[in-house]
């Protein structure tokens, strides 16, 4: 009589050979795709270097982009000059330019919003900030470009053109010596460039908003809230 094979065994075996059939197919994969990579990788110093390059010579904010080199080295510097005026004019000026925006920006940020619900004694009320100016007519308008060129010229020293303002080789950009609150007063070179990056970030967001909100103004037709 034929013996008859226990039937247990033969699932273990069945699932035994099923195991090492896809143990064997998994390994050979993985060998396939590891040639592969190496067939088409470059040698590994070559990669190194280059990835090394690459990364240097792009931007952080734009990667598409070249990194600039003469923003190095200048608090805010994120790499970010997609037009390239920091290889066409003085980074000093450039840097003076923004700060001053950005201060006028963050006023006018606001002033726009106040000018909702706020108003001067003696003027008519406007809800729309960009309608002000027409209550207020040109005269206060023009005094306002009047002293801000004032101003301008009283603090540069009578240096206002690009090619004067930093005559003066330790001129600080943006640095008019103004500080009524003595923010400055006992803090270390880190911190006060660490209050210099809040400022240089609070200007450029404002010059964002006060673009935005004039926009909305005037697309809209109404006031900001």
């Amino acid at each position: 009589a034929k013996a008859t094979a226990d039937p247990t065994k033969r699932d273990v075996c069945k699932r035994t050979n099923c195991e090492n059939t896809m143990v064997r197919a998994l390994v050979l994969s993985l060998a396939a795709l590891v040639g592969s990579a190496v067939a088409f990788a470059p040698p590994s110093s070559i990669k190194a270097n280059t990835r090394d390059v690459s990364l240097n010579a792009m931007s952080k904010s734009v990667p598409f982009l070249v990194e600039p080199t003469n923003t190095k080295g200048w608090v805010g510097d994120v790499g970010f000059d997609p037009l390239g005026f920091s290889d066409e004019f003085d980074i000093k000026w450039l840097r003076e330019a923004e700060i001053k925006h950005g201060r006028t920006s963050m006023l006018a940020c606001l002033g726009f919003v106040s000018q909702q619900w706020l108003t001067l004694p003696g003027l008519d009320h406007v809800s729309d900030a960009n309608m002000a100016p027409t209550v207020v007519g040109a005269g206060p308008m023009l005094q306002i470009v009047f002293w801000g060129g004032v101003i301008e010229w009283w603090t540069n020293k009578g240096n206002i053109t690009m090619e004067t303002m930093f005559s003066d080789p330790d001129r600080v950009p943006g640095d008019l010596g103004f500080d009524p609150m003595g923010l400055a007063v006992g803090k270390s070179q880190e911190e006060k460039d660490l209050m210099a990056l809040r400022e240089l970030k609070n200007g450029r967001l404002a010059m964002l908003a006060i673009g935005g909100m004039i926009h909305h103004n005037w697309v809209t037709d109404s006031p900001l809230f």
